[in-house]
This record gives structure tokens, sequence and C-alpha cells, in this order.
């Protein structure tokens, strides 16, 4: 069964931690898994909760619960790809709850969500939690960090019937809260072999004149050039604050902070995987968790606060045998923090900017996804039959539920428009436009 999987994920083999992990829950109820962002840890719980599903049961046998919704999708994804033949489903804040509830009427053996959006489901009865035996809290800091102390411990209270609880995380707790109802566990921990930096990151500094950061940053990204950049700022009013200096000075980019509608949160995730966004001004919301490429830019437009959040900033860089290089943006009253024990390389900037090159990609929206049987290959079809592109000028596809999005070299996507606006996609006019 595992190298079938395998085969599906195109992975050629276990690393050392999920191996572990197997084996670790085989031998105990209760597991930590300890182990850096990028390490693979969604593989590390997802096999031992397999094996843990009986196909000849019903309902949910197996809850994951998580921080975000992001991270809920992307592991419902990661266990689809699986092709194990049982059921998964996600819940999260932002979907419509209506939907949800009608998917229990065939319930999933795996349900994964974030912790309101599940406690909602459970109050409203909306499946039975007697069948669930395996519970999972993924990235289990950083749900208490985001203040789910109150729903978890609601939601563990209502199933009565766990043989099988891994928690999660990508730093060492200080204790497990007692609500969690962790009994003696193996820990596995993997992160004392992790450096505070990567092997193939290079750090630099960037000094500004005075408080205000917001003309080094633009002088940085022009320097920078056309490259993958993630901005981190601390809270998501800076965020607003860096985006709507970037959009003044003509600089195309996406945000990501947790007071976004889900759809525009997707969306600014889609448009930077696809490379229509070169730059993502995000909160540390995106530090871990998320399906987002190979960054060759981290730039630290506020400080890390800690160097736990320092070291999940950087991992998004950096990753496996990749180089990269870390930004630490200074004013002239911040100071290197003092858990930075090698000293920044001092990075100069040109007093001349000239804006970097444009993006050669544009996502275009279909207003069709999943749920209308719609599917990768319907929309290469469409793009490259009706819409006169040849294959290299078609980028990176993403269907969604409802819809679907897809990068398209930016000569010919007004062009393309014109020609399929009128086309059909499995005998549905649908609406196609540029992203907006």
């Amino acid at each position: 069964m595992i190298k079938k999987i395998l085969e599906n994920l195109k992975i050629a083999s276990l690393n050392e931690m999920q191996s572990a992990s197997i084996d670790a829950v085989k031998k105990a109820n209760d597991l930590i898994l300890l182990s850096p962002t990028g390490s693979g840890k969604t593989l590390g719980f997802l096999l031992p909760v397999l094996n843990n599903l009986d196909a000849e049961k019903k309902g949910v046998q197996a809850l994951i619960l998580v921080p975000s919704r992001e991270l809920a999708l992307q592991i419902e994804q990661v266990f689809k790809l699986m092709g194990t033949g049982f059921k998964v489903n996600c819940c999260y804040g932002g979907h419509a709850s209506k939907t949800e509830k009608n998917n229990f009427e065939h319930p999933p053996a795996v349900l994964v969500g974030t912790p309101g959006r599940i406690a909602f489901h459970i109050r409203n009865n909306s499946f039975d939690t007697a069948a669930v035996n395996t519970l999972v809290l993924d990235e289990f800091d950083k749900s208490l960090e985001f203040g789910f102390q109150e729903e978890m411990s609601f939601i563990i209270q209502k199933l009565k019937n766990l043989n099988k609880r891994i928690l999660t995380s990508a730093t060492k707790m200080k204790e497990i809260p007692e609500f969690a109802g962790v009994t003696d566990p193996i820990e596995l921990n993997y992160l004392s072999n992790t450096p505070a930096k990567p092997q193939g990151l290079k750090l630099k500094v960037v000094k500004a004149e005075g408080k205000d950061k917001l003309d080094a940053l633009f002088a940085l990204i022009c320097k920078l050039g056309n490259k993958a950049s993630l901005i981190f700022c601390n809270h998501r009013e800076a965020v607003e604050r860096v985006s709507s200096l970037l959009w003044d000075k003509g600089l195309p980019h996406g945000i990501f902070h947790g007071g976004m509608e889900q759809e525009d949160r997707e969306r600014a995730l889609i448009k930077f995987r696809n490379g229509s966004h070169k730059i993502l001004v995000t909160t540390d919301l995106a530090s871990r968790g998320l399906d987002i490429p190979e960054i060759e830019y981290v730039v630290h437009y506020q400080l890390p606060q800690t160097e736990d959040i320092f070291i999940h900033r950087n991992g998004r860089t950096a990753r496996m045998n990749a180089k990269g290089t870390s930004y630490l943006l200074l004013s002239e009253t911040e100071y290197v923090p003092s858990f930075i024990k090698e000293a920044p390389e001092a990075e100069t900037l040109s007093l001349e900017n000239t804006l970097p090159e444009k993006s050669q990609w544009v996502t275009l929206y279909i207003a069709s996804g999943k749920k209308d049987k719609i599917n990768k290959v319907d929309i290469v079809g469409l793009l490259l039959q009706k819409g006169n592109l040849q294959k290299e000028e078609l980028g990176l596809i993403e269907v969604l539920d409802y819809s679907s999005y897809a990068a398209v070299n930016s000569r010919k996507i007004e062009a393309l428009v014109q020609l399929i606006k009128n086309e059909k996609i499995k005998n549905k006019k649908v609406k196609i436009e540029i992203s907006k």
C-alpha cells in the first residue's frame, strides 16, 4: 500500500522521520512529532492515520485539526493524491457551512478542519463523533498561538472513543496543555538538527535612513529584480501599508493575512505560485504550512519577535540543496536581534531605482471547477484549441471546487479572452476573464 501511495505522490521513499512516526504510532497511543517546516510532516501523520482506518466502518474515523484554512486544504489535497480509497472532507471558516453539512450525508473517513468550524459542526450535530478514534493536532503550537484553546478543548471533550492522538509542531513546546489529553506519549524530535539558518542561506542587512523603511524596501525590491520574494510583516496593518506603497510605485504584488476573505487569500497564493506575482507581502501566517514554491528572497520588513519566527520565515528559502537570501531591514533605531549570532553582510542600495521586469504570466479566471466536473484537461483543451495558445504560453493550472485559474503568457491574454469569451466547457457557458 505504501509503495503505491509513494508512486501516486511521486516520492521515491519515506524519510527517516516519516518511517519513525509510523513505527511510533504502532507502539503507543499518543505521539508528539516535532519536525521543521518542509520536512514532510503531513505524510508523517497521514500514513499512521491511514493505518488506523477501517474500511468496514462508517462515519468520521480520523479528525485532523489545523490552525489555517490553507493548511486544511493542503492536507485534504495530499490525502486525495495518496489514492487510498477513503473519503476525505475539509471544513473551514469562509466556506459555505451548508455545503459542508451536505457532505456529511455521506460522511468521510477523514475530516480535516479549523477548530472554529469543526466545533460549529459538532454543536450542530452535523456528524457523529462516536466513530472518531484518531485525532491529529497539526501545527498545534500555532493553533494555541491563534487562540483556539477553547474550541479545541470543546472538540476533544466530545471525542469519547479516541485511542490515538498525534500532535505535530515545528517548535518545541514547554508543556502540552491538559485539555489535549495526551498520556505517556512517544516524542520524536527532529528539531535539534535544525540550524537557525539553513546551510544554503545568506543573511544580509539593509539599513534605512530614518525611521520609515518603505523607501529602503522599494529600493531593495528594485535591486532584487524579478525573483520570487516574500516580505514579512508582524501585523496585517503593516501588510496593507506596504502594499499601498508598492502599488503607488507601480509594483504588482499579492498580499496575504488572516483578515482577508478566503477567496482573496486563495487567489493571492495561486498568483504567487503560478508566477503572475513575484512578490507576496504577508504576516507570519505564510511562514509555515502553506503550499508555496521555492522562494529566492525572504525580506524581514519588520523584525521577527522570536528566534522561532525567524527560523520559520527563513525556512521558506534555501530548502533542500537550494540557495536563498534573507534580508533584515533595519531603521536607524533598530539593531540585529540578539538571537542572530552571525554578523549579517551589509547590502548597499542604489540611488537609481529601476522597476523589475513585469512577470511573463497573467492569471485567467474561469468560473467553474471540480464540482462542475471540470478538470485540467478540459481547460488545456479549451485554451490551446479554441484560444490558439501554444503549450509554452500556458503555465500552471489550478482547479478549485467552483473556480479554476490558469497562468497565461501576458502578451496573449487579451486576445485569448476575446477568442474564448463565448465558448463552452462541458457544454456549459461559463464566465472567463482576467483574474482581478
